[in-house]
């Protein structure tokens, strides 16, 4: 989800909740700690130079079980950072401290707003020789000495 698409959402909902992907809720009293645009600079695998930009929303939960954070207040974040930071209409990463910080893309359905789980993926297959997801079930490793396989 882009940042535009998010704000055309709190247009329309009257609660923010966010829902993990095993289905629970994030607790109500949690808190947007930053937001912020992210951009990343990084070399694949095959030596191609990449560039990755996304705004990013860190959610935290506290001990302060009153606090909750309205739709106008949501709203009133992203505009500041937006004029603030001249933040770009970029995909939505959403950073949530469980176990350790797992980062999520975010989605919108039945009223909530929904982490999915990102993957790690090879960006260089064609220089690996990692195999489509169809022949996955390979056991063999692709990847030679020499290949540029990391």
């Amino acid at each position: 989800m882009k940042l535009s698409e998010l704000k055309s959402i709190l247009d329309e909902i009257e609660t923010v909740e966010f829902e993990l992907p095993d289905g629970n809720l994030i607790p109500q009293h949690f808190h947007v700690t930053e937001i912020g645009q992210v951009d990343k600079r990084f070399m694949d695998c095959g030596g191609k130079l990449r560039k990755e930009s996304v705004i990013n929303f860190q959610l935290f939960s506290a001990d302060d079980y009153d606090h909750r954070l309205s739709v106008q207040k949501l709203k009133s974040i992203l505009k500041q950072s937006e004029q603030t930071l001249l933040l770009d209409d970029l995909e939505i990463e959403v950073e949530f401290q469980s176990d350790t910080i797992g980062k999520y893309h975010l989605d919108f359905e039945h009223s909530r707003l929904k982490l999915v789980t990102t993957q790690t993926a090879c960006l260089a297959t064609d220089k690996c020789g990692i195999p489509s997801l169809s022949s996955s079930n390979s056991t063999q490793n692709s990847c030679t000495p020499g290949s540029g396989c990391c």
